[in-house]
């Protein structure tokens, strides 16, 4: 019996080490990283696969149906039926699905981590409390670089974090949001200084980043907002147009952030950049849709009032009764503020192997490989 125990204690002792083994393997290997370069993903409810499911708020959950009706069967915190552009991204580049930072036991992030929160914006500001703003993902994003260099030494971490691409989708709540608690700061800032201190949030984040050790970035051009389903509810009924006054802020935004990248380029060794022309692609989606292959380019798949852009997809928001439409790949938008999978895969194949004259000095295919 003494025997058989001592036997049972090897092979325990055995399986652990084995374990180990193959866990270290798994968490450390620099083979993982230096074939592919990791995606971080900051922003909004554009790219949030998850994050605000983890953070008490009222203002932006998706983990409930029909959200991921799609692709996934089941609601992932995505506002969207389906996949994002950072999914289309990651898969194109080979990568597996970027899990949100505070998924539970998430501990893994040698493939990148996503750290974007619905409702998000470049200014702490913006829905205060009740996201997770800009500053706070780098934050957690100095977090990671710190796990990193403890876990695989400075050398490897370095080489991974110089090799990653980082994405972003910010600012379009900064601007919207104004609008939509008819902020005092639309009459306290002219549109210059207002889109000033966005861009100089944003740009503070880059050369910190920068520092951390990141060289690749991503900033695709923020799409018509005004456009959005939601932003049309603001337009008086019958007439058939955007919402306008945010459009301003919109295109110096694209225009500012453009000077910014260039301007990075020039002054910090070994810095690169894309700008996927979302704007004017969205834009003629939304105007034509019948040329991408939707039947309806205004109204939401879900939701409800004019256009379906009051948010009440899935009933959680104070108004139970909504819409939902039969087929959602005829749709552009599927809820008030969100694009289908369909559209948002279309968006991806531009950032990803569109040409340099409509993603900026690389588009992401570039970025990845080099």
């Amino acid at each position: 019996m003494a025997k058989l125990n001592l036997i049972n204690i090897y092979l325990f002792v055995f399986c652990i080490s084995l374990f180990n083994f193959q866990t270290k393997c798994f968490d450390e290997s620099s083979w993982l990283y230096k074939k592919q370069a990791a995606l971080f993903i900051f922003g909004d409810s554009q790219f949030d696969a998850g994050n605000n499911n983890y953070i008490n708020t009222t203002i932006g959950k998706a983990n409930y149906w029909p959200y991921g009706e799609t692709f996934f069967h089941y609601p992932t915190g995505r506002f969207c039926d389906g996949r994002l552009v950072p999914d289309f991204i990651a898969q194109y580049a080979k990568l597996p699905f970027i899990p949100p930072y505070l998924l539970p036991h998430n501990k893994l992030f040698i493939n990148g981590v996503n750290l974007a929160s619905a409702g998000a914006g470049a200014l702490v500001e913006t829905r205060k409390g009740s996201v997770i703003d800009l500053q706070t993902q780098l934050g957690y994003f100095k977090n990671i670089s710190r796990v990193l260099r403890e876990k695989l030494g400075d050398t490897e971490a370095e080489a991974l974090l110089s090799k990653a691409v980082y994405l972003f989708s910010v600012g379009g709540n900064d601007y919207l949001f104004p609008f939509q608690t008819n902020s005092s700061v639309l009459y306290t800032y002219s549109v210059e200084q207002f889109v000033g201190q966005v861009i100089g949030n944003i740009t503070q984040v880059i050369k910190e980043i920068y520092e951390v050790g990141g060289r690749k970035f991503g900033f695709p051009s923020l799409w018509p907002l005004g456009c959005a389903p939601v932003s049309r509810t603001g337009v008086p009924e019958g007439e058939n147009k955007c919402f306008e006054p945010v459009t301003p802020y919109v295109d110096l935004h694209n225009i500012e952030i453009s000077k910014v990248l260039q301007k990075l380029h020039s002054d910090l060794k070994g810095f690169k950049y894309s700008i996927p022309e979302f704007h004017t692609l969205m834009g003629d989606i939304i105007n034509h849709p019948s040329k991408y292959g939707f039947k309806e380019g205004q109204v939401a798949c879900c939701g409800s009032g004019p256009y379906r852009g009051i948010w009440s997809c899935g009933g959680r928001r104070g108004v139970t009764e909504y819409y939902l439409c039969d087929n959602v790949s005829e749709y552009v938008f599927f809820d008030s503020s969100h694009p289908t999978e369909r559209a948002y895969e279309i968006l991806a194949q531009l950032a990803w192997s569109g040409e340099p004259n409509v993603t900026g000095s690389y588009n992401l295919k570039a970025l990845f490989e080099s």
